[in-house]
């Protein structure tokens, strides 16, 4: 059964990045190293991962995503401090 993660960077300079990917590790390691100039935290380095979900339905995950993208930080930061 393969899985699928909603995430949540926290950059260098604080900003909250929301991504969705079905290798949760990969994913933030990508970022990490700053492979895609185009990328909204290529130039906020170094990433940190300070919230993941997992999902077995891949539209629930889109879905979470999308829903997180929208909430605004301080409600982020709720989700992210449990």
């Amino acid at each position: 059964m393969r899985k699928y993660f909603v995430y949540i960077l926290r950059c260098k300079d604080g900003s909250l990045y929301t991504g969705f990917t079905n290798n949760v590790e990969h994913r933030v390691s990508q970022h990490e190293n700053g492979l895609n100039p185009e990328c909204y935290t290529y130039r906020r380095r170094p990433v940190e991962l300070v919230y993941s979900s997992d999902f077995t339905d891949v539209w629930q995950a889109i879905a979470c995503e999308k829903t997180v993208k929208r909430w605004s930080r301080n409600k982020k930061e709720a989700l992210i401090q449990g």
